[in-house]
């Protein structure tokens, strides 16, 4: 592989952090070298342009958009307001157009338009969530956590950790959000964010509070129960109280073959083996992150390593993953930074 790759991590800005840092990355070797931080208030998720150049973060003011130049250094292009408390995730359609938003503070799904030239349009449609979950104070309310389209573009899923639910929207010719059906889940669960296999058949919720997995067939021909589960499967490790952890995030690597997943409290990585024709999991490890609190985690280009991305302990600490003895080893030092929320890696220009 070539070495051109760079990461991108966003923090917030509370402490010594001020924005998007980007990193250079040695493929081979797994580690990541800081070169240049860009300002942002408080960058609590990124995501890059269907066509590679652009990225996009989260911002107190709204949605900001940059520009990925060749070297992978970041100029800002334009900044927009979504009319609305500050939002905790960012995706984008298939076809580029729309950039969805998800708003955890106010319970809003915010549609945004895109322009070729990489700025932020204005926004297309706006729906806030009602309702109640169960009666703690962390989800007695609408919280969107992530906002995703379906890989065939016919739906919008929003996952709502507050009231137990994942929302499921077609966007009208206008570009409105419609609602089509909704798949419940259990009181106290949390569903945090959703992932899709490579071929779209299958969709993998993770439950934040309940420390599961829902495996979905995805039935996008049926007027309801879109989504049917197939498997629920713990992701914490067997000898702890899961009733203290949260699972803050998931990923796939190796072209789909294998999902991992990070649970805080148990301060674990979770590797799990995907039958890719039946969509069911078989959990292989649950190992330690070395940091507190991995708040997201991803693959490194041609995923023999892994990143974690420590929000407590304010580090990124990498791995080695040998998927054949179903274990992982760590690499290197761990990298600090304050507050770090979350890690993505691409290669400029592709």
């Amino acid at each position: 592989m070539a070495d051109n790759y760079v990461a991108y991590a966003g923090t917030y800005t509370l402490g010594s952090s001020i924005g998007i840092h980007l990193y250079d990355v040695d493929v081979k070797e797994g580690q990541l070298e800081e070169r240049k931080v860009f300002p942002v208030n408080n960058s609590s998720h990124l995501c890059i342009s269907q066509n590679g150049k652009f990225l996009y973060s989260i911002a107190d003011e709204g949605v900001a958009v940059f520009a990925i130049e060749p070297d992978g250094n970041l100029e800002k292009i334009n900044q927009i307001d979504i009319r609305g408390m500050r939002g905790c995730y960012l995706s984008v359609d298939p076809t580029g157009k729309y950039l969805f938003v998800a708003g955890y503070h106010d319970g809003k799904v915010t549609l945004i338009h895109t322009h070729h030239d990489g700025r932020l349009g204005s926004e297309v449609d706006g729906v806030f969530h009602r309702g109640i979950g169960s009666v703690v104070e962390r989800n007695f309310r609408p919280h969107v956590s992530c906002v995703r389209s379906t890989p065939d573009g016919r739906y919008v899923c929003a996952v709502d950790n507050g009231i137990d639910q994942m929302k499921i929207y077609r966007i009208s010719d206008e570009g409105k959000l419609k609602l089509a059906d909704i798949l419940r889940c259990q009181l106290g669960s949390a569903p945090r964010m959703i992932r899709f296999s490579a071929d779209g058949r299958f969709a993998y919720l993770a439950c934040e509070l309940a420390n599961v997995i829902r495996v979905l067939r995805y039935n996008p021909d049926r007027q309801d129960d879109i989504f049917e589960e197939i498997q629920s499967i713990s992701t914490t490790s067997s000898n702890v109280d899961a009733a203290h952890d949260a699972t803050s995030a998931i990923c796939f690597a190796k072209n789909g073959e294998y999902l991992f997943a990070s649970v805080a409290g148990d301060n674990v990585a979770t590797m799990f083996h995907v039958d890719r024709e039946t969509g069911i999991l078989e959990k292989r490890f649950s190992l330690p992150v070395s940091g507190e609190y991995p708040k997201d985690l991803q693959p490194f280009p041609g995923g023999d390593f892994i990143a974690s991305v420590n929000h407590e302990s304010g580090t990124i600490t990498t791995f080695h993953v040998d998927y054949e003895n179903s274990i992982m080893l760590m690499k290197g030092k761990p990298v600090r930074l304050d507050t770090p929320n979350c890690i993505l890696f691409t290669r400029p220009g592709e």
